[in-house]
């Protein structure tokens, strides 16, 4: 697939304000700094679709960008920043939450991962949430650039052997890199096999 266009729509903090055309929707999301806007930058090869911040967090809102004219790319807020108070933290939560129940068009979710660290807690329990919840999703290992190959396949596979003390298998999994735009093609050709199904 090949995106010719890409194009902001709206941002808003209740799935009630979305789009209601019924177009499907993947949706990106992962901890705060993960690099979640430049992965959406790369792929729609537009660097200023997606606001990269070096502050951590800064997407407080569900941002839907149409593209092609036939799905949408919806960039979810980042989960578990610390520094964040109780109580927008809380609301952060309550947003995501009912997105990803409620919303009926969302047709996959791409957890990120920064690919650097071992196996986090916060995103092993939220794939297990999804699991539980029955979302389906994929994993998206970030900044696959800033290791060596032997270093980023033993991360992988780290977090791997950890899902599958739980899970009898694995949601696809993919390896990007903003800075090489590595996965580009595989992620798309995923979005545009699912796409053709419905």
């Amino acid at each position: 697939m090949e995106i010719k266009s890409a194009r902001f729509i709206i941002s808003n903090t209740q799935i009630e304000k979305c789009p209601q055309d019924g177009l499907p929707e993947y949706a990106f999301i992962g901890r705060s700094n993960v690099g979640k806007s430049s992965l959406i930058n790369m792929l729609t090869r537009n660097n200023k679709l997606a606001m990269t911040s070096a502050t951590p967090g800064k997407t407080l809102l569900i941002n839907h960008f149409l593209i092609n004219e036939t799905w949408y790319l919806v960039d979810l807020p980042g989960y578990g920043y610390a520094q964040r108070g109780k109580q927008q933290q809380e609301k952060i939560t309550h947003i995501i939450e009912n997105y990803i129940l409620e919303r009926e068009q969302m047709t996959c979710l791409f957890v990120l991962i920064d690919s650097r660290h071992e196996p986090q807690k916060i995103d092993l329990e939220f794939m297990e949430w999804l699991g539980e919840n029955g979302i389906p999703f994929a994993i998206v290992f970030t900044k696959a650039d800033k290791l060596s190959g032997g270093k980023l396949k033993t991360n992988m596979e780290a977090y791997k052997n950890r899902l599958l003390e739980q899970w009898e298998e694995l949601p696809p999994i993919f390896a990007t890199s903003s800075e090489k735009r590595t996965g580009r093609e595989e992620l798309l050709a995923y979005i545009d096999g699912i796409n053709k199904t419905l």
